[in-house]
Order: C-alpha cells, then structure tokens, then sequence
C-alpha cells in the first residue's frame, strides 16, 4: 500500500529507497510536519512516485533545504540470518550486532530496516553471504526478508 509523504528534493526520484528515521528537532514548528511525520520509523522505503506539478517545499532538515511530495512503498529488506531454518516463507531474525565493519556482509547481518529483535518472514533465501570466513563463527545465508504490509 502506497503513502503519500515528503522527502528531500534531491532524494525525490522513483525507485530510491530510505530508512524513515523519524522526527528531528528541526521539525518543531514546521507547518509541513503532519505530511512529514506520517511513516513508521525504522522501516525502510521505495520512492513509487514523484508527485507532478508539486513545487518544492521549504524544509530545514535535509541538506537540500526543500521536500518535494512523492509516493512511498514499505520495501524488502536483504539481509543474513542463520542457515539453519532459512528457507522462503519461514521466520528468522538478524543474529545480533557484529563489531567486524570492515567485513563484506556487515550491511547484511546490521542492515538498514531491520532491527535485532523482531522476526521477519523471508521471501527469498539468495545462498551463502558475501563473506569468506565469519569471525563470529556464524553460519550464515543470505535471504531477502518480505516488505512488510501497510503502515
């Protein structure tokens, strides 16, 4: 299910996703808040739309200093979650922090729009991650967990 909400002038392109991170104290007093504020913070998002004939709208948070309106689409989150029991349609949940940034599939077992202790349905199980060896001895799988539905 699509919403309508604004985002940043220079972000306002079909097919970019973001993480709604929620309010700023930038927003106080904002007349433009209520379009604004109308996403679930943490989950992840797909620009479907970009608004025609919308002009570009003051904003003091983003860089740009202006919000365009578009619609947005909860989108699927990739990430890695243990091997054991990763197959489409089951449940699983990210293994936990992991202080190895520099390694190839730190996005994946820390990704963005997924938090550590919620359970997700996986849509898509892609094999095994970027990763040659896991320095937390995990035994890990790529999966593609599904959008989530509405808001």
């Amino acid at each position: 299910m699509s919403a309508v909400t604004l985002i940043g002038t220079q972000l306002a392109t079909e097919g970019t996703e973001f993480v709604y991170q929620g309010e700023s104290s930038a927003c106080e007093g904002c007349p433009y808040r209520g379009q604004c504020l109308n996403l679930t913070e943490g989950r992840r998002y797909r620009v479907t739309g970009v608004r025609d004939g919308t002009q570009a709208l003051d904003c003091a948070v983003h860089a740009d200093a202006s919000v365009r309106a578009v619609e947005v689409e909860p989108t699927a989150v990739t990430a890695n979650v243990s091997s054991r029991g990763a197959y489409a349609g089951s449940s699983a949940s990210l293994e936990g922090p992991c202080p190895h940034v520099d390694c190839p599939s730190h996005e994946l077992c820390e990704p963005l729009g997924a938090d550590f202790d919620e359970e997700y349905r996986i849509a898509e199980v892609h094999g095994d991650p970027p990763h040659d060896v896991c320095h937390l001895d995990r035994d890990l799988a790529t999966v593609t967990f599904e959008a989530p539905d509405g808001e």
